[in-house]
């Protein structure tokens, strides 16, 4: 089923080099019966001119806010009511920073932000760009705007260097659209949950023993899950990690605090257990601050198994449950021990002795083990990519 067919589209091309992509991604929403109208933002017109445009979409290109040819039809406000979706394509850096703080000052910006739809921003830039902190703080907050974010991927850029920033290939950014309508006419009947996130042990009121996760990894599972139909729940340790709108978060911070949620929301079709939870926690806690001139000896006893209980429960067991492995060494026999130890039907496993993937990356490579058929390896990719193949392999299974 064609899930684009007769879809308004309100695509905002901004000005960077990615832009040429754009006029592929109208000739391809065209292709699949959708409608396109397109506004071009006075840097976006450096890279691809109105007639380009005018020609592929069959539609007029808007550009000024303050048109006196127009002025009745108020194009902020019009534009954003007559599509089903917004797509700001390539959207740069100065935008995504233009719309964290709310700014208004051009047609591009007036209308995001008085659009009453679904907004989806495929971000190009050098990687230096992308990966600094303003940026990666803009992009967290309009994360909580709603905002949908569409890559960036990574590889060679225009300017010579490698990285993360590259706009997402036209075909991807499609598929990523006909998702969201396919999904509005899902009865969502299959159930998720997913862990993420480190857990908190406390010493006293103020200090913890916790450990290096993200929660990264199984926010992207996550919001795939619910981008694919499922009834997803979150249940998070403490991050910064900000999930997409429809998915039920719950925040926990210790190990049994995420028990205690994860059974509440049983029964489920499929259980994701990616939290790196602490193996121990204090017995001796100190209701009162300790002081820093006394000295403590640490009591540790050992935590709960969520994994484990959940995975051996008599009634409530889910019809998939998978584990993660972080492993520093013999990654093969220690996840095949987990796999059967514990009762999984899969575990995916990764090396974090690799610094460049795993805690505290957007790479990932693991190797993932099932209980009836051989192993296989994902190399090397994004985690959003990661997290994709993941839940591609679940709704195979469930199948």
């Amino acid at each position: 089923m064609n899930y684009l067919d007769r879809k308004k589209i309100l695509l905002i091309i901004c000005g960077g080099i990615a832009a040429y992509k754009s006029l592929e991604l109208i000739r391809l929403l065209r292709k699949r019966g959708a409608f396109v109208k397109t506004v071009l933002t006075k840097n976006a017109k450096n890279f691809v001119t109105p007639l380009s445009v005018v020609s592929l979409s069959q539609e007029k290109v808007y550009s000024e806010l303050f048109n006196h040819e127009n002025e009745a039809e108020m194009d902020h406000i019009s534009l954003s009511r007559w599509s089903d979706l917004v797509l700001i394509a390539p959207a740069t850096a100065n935008t995504i920073s233009k719309l964290s703080l709310g700014l208004a000052d051009d047609l591009a910006t007036t209308v995001t932000l008085a659009s009453n739809k679904r907004i989806f921003l495929a971000p190009s830039m050098n990687v230096r760009m992308w990966e600094h902190q303003s940026n990666q703080d803009n992009i967290k907050k309009i994360k909580k705007f709603n905002y949908e974010i569409i890559g960036p991927n990574i590889g060679d850029m225009a300017c010579g260097e490698y990285g993360e920033g590259k706009m997402t290939e036209p075909l991807e950014i499609l598929n990523r659209l006909e998702d969201y309508f396919k999904n509005l006419k899902i009865d969502k009947k299959r159930r998720a949950i997913v862990t993420a996130g480190p857990t908190r042990e406390f010493i006293d009121p103020v200090r913890y023993i916790t450990n290096r996760s993200s929660g990264k990894q199984g926010y992207e599972i996550a919001n795939s899950l619910n981008k694919n139909g499922f009834n997803t729940t979150l249940i998070s340790g403490p991050t910064n990690q900000i999930a997409d709108s429809g998915i039920n978060v719950i925040n926990v911070k210790t190990a049994d605090e995420m028990y205690r949620e994860t059974l509440k929301s049983l029964p489920t079709d499929v259980a994701v257990f990616t939290a790196a939870v602490g193996d121990w926690k204090i017995k001796n806690y100190n209701r009162n601050k300790i002081k820093k001139d006394e000295n403590i000896l640490l009591n540790l006893e050992k935590n709960i198994d969520i994994l484990s209980n959940i995975s051996n429960h008599n009634s409530l067991r889910p019809k998939l449950v998978i584990g993660f492995a972080a492993e520093t060494n013999n990654l093969k026999d220690n996840a095949k021990k987990k796999l059967i130890e514990k009762n999984c039907d899969w575990v995916v496993a990764n090396d974090i002795s690799n610094n460049s993937i795993g805690f505290e990356s957007n790479e990932n490579s693991v190797s993932i083990f099932y209980k009836n058929k051989d192993s296989e390896e994902i190399k090397k990719t994004s985690k959003i990519n990661l997290a994709n193949k993941i839940v591609e392999r679940i709704i195979n299974q469930l199948n």
